[in-house]
């Protein structure tokens, strides 16, 4: 990543003393940063090519990860939020040599079958390594079906989307990026890493936030982000109304330092992107896959329209075909780590159209539309939006396939927990018909079950961004007896 090392060189050498990133611990100036990717490069030469990297978000995660891209080493960031049995899975799929972590995490990467290395970096001075083209990202991603697969992208894919997002977020050296989502996710590792040094801009990585998130506890958003008063964020769709929620409750307006907050895999209800304008959180949508290196299109500060997605990134091209959405480009994936090449074209699986002027609008997933017993075909995303546009609804999932009525899952958010246990079943009939005022009654849902957030994780029905697990909570609408049945 030749783009990204000049970048830091330059910082170094024109701010030295400068910050550069900061922790919950500690701050590191450009120079410092310099010399620790250096030393730490010269420590892991001697590992073997493909390195697992287990340690919470913070100071120590960059250095690591910044070493072995210039070592033209294969990266594998293990989440902390998999369960064991995954990061096994993920060691023997991507055939992992050693696992980097740090003290305090060290006994669960020992757990994983492979050499494990405790590392602390070292900001003395050094000689730098020159940095080698061949460094590799595999990413796993829990996905739809809870079964990680490994995406691989080189220099050409991240390049590509660090420099659009640069341009479409107009992200400057003044900007002060926080960090609280997991770094093994993607978009936060282009977002919270990348971008901000490829800036010279400084990140602050709130550590012990990213990992409650992670585990599905946003409690103290807002005031971290008080404490930090960042320009910039990433947030997935769930923080957003977390942190709306925890604005409201205190009756506090959002920083005044922001100026851009993307939010991000997963889509967002247009009631909730109304309240978050209302109070003057600047939210701007985008969409992108892990397959297309996190970000294909972004609403940006001078281009922005409201129930779009945005407009495609500088280099990437987006087509419909037959209603599906399909992206080519230097940043689709070079392939998953187990499957054949792909030749820069995706075809998403998502269906979208895209108007005159090149703003990308989401409809769905191809494979999730549901065929009713009396032949009506819905998209459940349509009517799981409208039922996430109540506040107390945090998630909702809908299904129904060769059933006469639809069911739905509901998620619930803190406000919605104590409503649903004093709410008669008539009652949350009610909420759920006005909520789906604008739809069609066979597409309007029957059958509801409400979950808090607390069980739905236990069970393992929400991805680490958010997303429901749609198969698995199909199947525990379809096996449990509804809270309201169909009349």
């Amino acid at each position: 990543m030749r783009f990204l090392f000049d970048a830091i060189d330059r910082e170094a050498s024109l701010h030295p003393h400068a910050i550069a990133i900061s922790d919950d611990a500690e701050a590191m100036s450009w120079a410092d940063l310099g010399n620790a990717i250096s030393n730490a490069a010269r420590w892991m030469g001697s590992k073997g090519p493909t390195i697992g990297l287990l340690m919470p978000n913070g100071l120590t995660y960059v250095v690591a990860m910044l070493a072995a891209a210039r070592l033209g080493k294969r990266l594998v960031p293990l989440p902390l939020f998999f369960s064991d049995a995954q990061l096994r899975q993920i060691v023997k799929d991507a055939t992992v040599n050693d696992v980097v972590s740090v003290d305090g995490y060290a006994g669960r990467a020992l757990g994983l079958g492979v050499s494990t290395y405790v590392f602390s970096h070292d900001r003395g001075p050094s000689f730098a390594c020159e940095p080698k083209e061949s460094f590799s990202l595999v990413i796993y991603t829990s996905g739809s079906s809870g079964t990680p697969k490994g995406v691989v992208h080189t220099t050409r894919q991240i390049e590509t989307v660090v420099r659009g997002l640069a341009t479409a977020s107009l992200a400057t050296s003044d900007d002060r990026y926080l960090s609280v989502l997991p770094l093994p996710m993607l978009l936060e590792t282009i977002c919270g890493v990348l971008l901000p040094l490829f800036c010279g801009a400084r990140t602050h990585f709130a550590g012990s936030t990213a990992e409650r998130i992670g585990n599905g506890d946003a409690t103290g958003l807002a005031d971290v982000i008080a404490i930090n008063q960042p320009t910039a964020t990433v947030l997935v769709p769930q923080l957003l109304r977390h942190l709306i929620y925890e604005l409201k409750a205190t009756d506090t307006p959002p920083p005044a330092s922001l100026r851009f907050v993307a939010v991000g895999g997963a889509a967002i209800p247009r009631a909730v992107l109304g309240l978050a304008q209302q109070m003057g959180i600047p939210v701007f949508e985008g969409y992108g896959l892990s397959e297309c290196c996190s970000v294909v299109a972004l609403n940006r500060p001078n281009a922005c329209r409201t129930g779009s997605v945005g407009t495609p990134l500088d280099g990437v091209s987006v087509e419909i075909d037959h209603g599906e959405i399909v992206v080519s480009g230097p940043s689709v994936m070079a392939g998953y780590l187990t499957g054949e090449e792909v030749n820069q074209v995706w075809r998403t699986g998502d269906l979208g159209e895209m108007d005159e002027e090149g703003f990308l609008t989401i409809h769905g997933r191809k494979d999730s539309v549901i065929v009713t017993s009396f032949g009506r075909n819905v998209s459940p995303e349509w009517v799981e939006r409208a039922l996430m546009g109540d506040p107390r609804i945090a998630l909702a999932v809908v299904s129904g396939a060769g059933e006469p009525t639809l069911g739905a899952l509901l998620i619930l958010s803190p406000v919605g927990e104590p409503w649903a246990a004093h709410a008669s079943s008539e009652e949350i009939r009610a909420a759920v018909a006005a909520l789906c005022s604008s739809i069609p009654d066979y597409a309007v849902p029957k059958r509801i079950m409400t979950l808090s957030m607390r069980d739905a994780v236990a069970s393992m029905l929400v991805t680490n961004n958010g997303r429901i697990i749609r198969c698995r909570a199909a199947d525990q609408l379809n096996h449990r007896k509804p809270l309201i049945a169909a009349e």
